[in-house]
């Protein structure tokens, strides 16, 4: 059989459909890979082996029945340990939920499970999808962070244990376990995936996203994701059908960047601006380097009252249990949150939509922002999973943003480049990524 390693979610999906690999081959392939990096990299929560090669003997037995099948049928999907499930444990990375299941499949799942597709199992995430650590350790060094919360849902890729899976980003959660892992991280605009079933963190700054090899393969996963869902009031109707297309097309014209070093590029190591510089210079005819606006440097504040403030009220159960069970981290957020005023709070979400409607028209000129996805190769120790400097004003915007493992840092770690997008431009965004990924190559 052919090495699955090497191919892409897609071309995987249509071996998959075609019966030239059946689903209990490749999960069996996914297991082997498992049994050999599991034991260091430990990225599940939770795996059910037999359950796992049940699903795919249903999915291969339902595919010779020769009725009409899903666009993902027979496909493993890794899900992050937040996302409701009721066959499996949903244990958010906390000693409160230990064992504890949904009485419900979330609204994902439900997408998921509809587009045929077999759920793998749950990826570890940092404790309530904060920044306290879980288990899991980066696949290409194991003394490094693979960055949080989404910690599992990046790790699984990068030791080709999955192909696809799904994190969530509320700072940054996405983006920097992808840059740290050097797989794809996509966190798509906010409101296009439903949170139903979902652990939640803030209300206002939630996204679901996904991770894969290549941007194509995120597009995959994301298109059967993104549907207006009425018990998730922020998700909007979005036609996602033609995504895998008009990213495959990508921009009609040639594409121009802003770049944006921002007043944190002092903490990035040498090495890694030497990524970042190589990358102007062979793209300099499509990139324009500027200053970020001065009002962005208000946004990480405000970030932080939206989102202690959520955490606070959503997370208050377990504080008034025993918070002593809870992270020195989690439980200095939640005091915080607990004290800052009502209009602080509303002076926050007001800057939200005041700060987008002054940058939007950046995007009349420009079909993407460049930045680094982190501020360097994964961070040595378990400790921390690395800071969100470089995520937070995006997902605060609401805006698109994608990881792509383009470059290589100090120690040849990977190194991300983060694309950012226009609100709801999700598909020609991700055409443009595909641009990138295809022109753009780490030579240096």
């Amino acid at each position: 059989m052919i090495d699955v390693s090497t191919l892409t979610a897609n071309e995987l999906v249509s071996k998959l459909q075609s019966g030239e690999i059946s689903s209990v081959e490749l999960c069996n392939k996914y297991l082997e890979r498992i049994k050999k990096f599991e034991k260091d990299v430990q990225a599940w929560a939770h795996l059910d082996k037999k359950l796992l090669l049940e699903k795919a003997e249903e999915a291969d037995t339902y595919r010779k029945s020769g009725k009409p099948l899903g666009p993902l049928h027979g496909m493993p999907i890794a899900v992050k340990d937040i996302i409701g499930t009721y066959d499996m444990p949903t244990e958010c990375g906390t000693v409160f939920r230990k064992k504890m299941s949904s009485s419900q499949d979330s609204e994902i799942v439900n997408l998921l499970k509809n587009a045929g597709a077999i759920i793998m199992g749950k990826t570890a995430t940092a404790e309530l999808a904060y920044i306290h650590p879980c288990k899991t350790k980066n696949p290409h060094d194991y003394s490094r962070t693979p960055g949080g919360s989404s910690s599992g849902s990046a790790a699984v890729i990068a030791s080709h244990m999955a192909h696809l899976s799904i994190g969530s980003q509320t700072g940054g959660s996405i983006i920097r376990p992808a840059s740290y892992c050097g797989v794809v991280g996509y966190k798509p605009s906010y409101g296009l995936i439903s949170r139903n079933g979902v652990l939640k963190v803030s209300d206002k700054l939630d996204t679901m996203g996904v991770f894969g090899k290549t941007v194509k393969d995120v597009a995959l996963l994301a298109k059967t994701l993104i549907k207006k869902d009425l018990y998730d009031a922020s998700t909007i109707h979005f036609s996602a059908d033609k995504m895998l297309e008009v990213c495959d097309e990508g921009p009609v014209f040639e594409p121009k960047f802003i770049f944006y070093k921002t007043n944190k590029w002092k903490n990035i190591n040498k090495k890694s601006q030497q990524a970042f510089e190589f990358v102007i210079k062979n793209f300099k005819k499509n990139i324009e380097i500027f200053d970020t606006p001065s009002y962005f440097e208000d946004i990480p504040k405000y970030h932080q009252i939206i989102h202690e403030v959520d955490m606070a009220n959503n997370m208050q159960v377990y504080y008034k249990k025993d918070k002593t069970k809870l992270s020195k981290e989690l439980r200095d957020a939640i005091s915080r949150g607990l004290k800052y005023s009502g209009k602080e709070y509303a002076d926050a979400i007001d800057f939200m939509k005041q700060s987008y409607e002054s940058y939007k028209e950046v995007f009349e000129d420009y079909h993407g922002i460049i930045t680094p996805s982190s501020s360097g190769v994964a961070d040595k120790g378990l400790k921390s999973t690395g800071s969100a400097d470089f995520q937070k004003v995006w997902t605060y915007l609401g805006l698109p943003a994608i990881s792509l493992p383009l470059l290589t840092g100090e120690n040849d770690l990977p190194l991300g480049l983060q694309l950012v997008g226009d609100k709801l431009d999700d598909l020609r965004f991700l055409g443009t990524a595909n641009w990138l990924e295809k022109n753009c190559k780490d030579e240096g």
